[in-house]
């Protein structure tokens, strides 16, 4: 009875806290489909609205530095038209390995090689987040270390061509054939490999929403 109990007064808590959530505008920013599906996994309603935005960055930022500044940049993107309570979310993933980072590749040959760089070591991927309103704004990141074990070249090659992760930090996504055949082991959220980092956000959230 205890235990039902403690659960029915935990779901409620929950329930009521999203509810809370009814009197704000949610905007994703963001045309990823990976990005629509993580957010509407946590059940919040939102808004898609998607600005073309350059993704270049100075060459003087290093590692999470590089994620922050751009989901910066595309949350700025938004702020002349916003309203009042409405809050934009807006994200950067990239793949930072040795001092070098890998974003989209912009062709076939650059893709397999990125993942042929990547075979057989670890890497991280760094998920940059803004929450902006007109009152206020936050940036934070989430990183996740990712271990790839030895790739063939013949398996880089059939997978870029029939998935061609040319939209894809790193030129690949976790949940695809190359994510099931290819991690060995990740140290961090899977969902930051995704693309969002979730429970990170979810926190994020009520924190800049006060609730």
């Amino acid at each position: 009875m205890e235990y039902y109990t403690a659960l029915f007064i935990i779901t409620f808590i929950i329930s009521m806290s999203l509810a809370d959530l009814s009197e704000y505008k949610l905007i994703l920013g963001s045309k990823s489909p990976r990005r629509h599906e993580l957010l509407k996994g946590l059940d919040l309603n939102f808004e898609i609205r998607v600005k073309d935005v350059d993704e270049t960055f100075p060459d003087s930022l290093m590692e999470s530095e590089i994620p922050e500044y751009l989901a910066l940049k595309k949350a700025e993107a938004f702020k002349a038209e916003l309203q009042n309570g409405e809050v934009v979310i807006t994200s950067d993933t990239v793949v930072w390995l040795g001092d070098a980072v890998f974003n989209k590749p912009q062709s076939r040959e650059e893709a397999i090689e990125m993942i042929a760089t990547l075979s057989g070591r670890s890497h991280t991927v760094i998920t940059g987040v803004c929450i902006l309103s007109l009152e206020k704004q936050v940036v934070f990141h989430d990183s996740t270390k990712v271990t790839f074990g030895q790739i063939a070249r013949t398996e880089i090659e059939w997978y870029i061509d029939k998935y061609k992760p040319f939209d894809k930090a790193g030129a690949y996504g976790i949940q695809e054939w190359i994510g099931y055949m290819g991690i060995e082991r990740i140290e961090g959220s899977f969902y930051n490999v995704m693309g969002f980092p979730t429970r990170m956000f979810y926190v994020e959230l009520r924190k800049f929403l006060n609730l």
